[in-house]
């Protein structure tokens, strides 16, 4: 679980550099990109529906989600016998928005940089 991020006064200890490093490996690879493309363009999908949308096997459709599961990307619903996967906006939005950028920020910054 990834620790919050203080505004002010981070440490490496107060980072968890683990996570972001599973996550932007999960966002570095052009399938896995546009499986969370079609999960954002589809919503909620059910792994057979993938198959024919991304034209890939189960068994790598599968490998795929797996990877983008275990970083917080997406979420896995099981209903009946098939597994519905659907894009983690909330975790998206907090990764891709100004929040990382204050962990490479200085403190001597100015007014209207990211993190204020």
């Amino acid at each position: 679980m990834i620790k919050e991020l203080p505004v002010i006064g981070q440490t490496e200890e107060t980072v968890d550099f683990a996570a972001y490093e599973a996550k932007f490996k999960a966002l570095a690879d052009k399938k896995r990109l546009r499986i969370m493309y079609e999960l954002t363009q589809k919503g909620s999908v059910c792994v057979c529906d993938l198959e024919a949308i991304m034209e890939m096997p189960q068994s790598k459709l599968s490998y795929h989600l797996k990877i983008l599961l275990d970083a917080g990307l997406v979420t896995k619903e099981a209903k009946g016998t098939w597994s519905y996967y659907a894009l983690n906006h909330s975790e998206v939005n907090r990764l891709l928005s100004a929040e990382l950028c204050c962990v490479f920020r200085k403190d001597d910054r100015q007014q209207g940089d990211c993190c204020s």
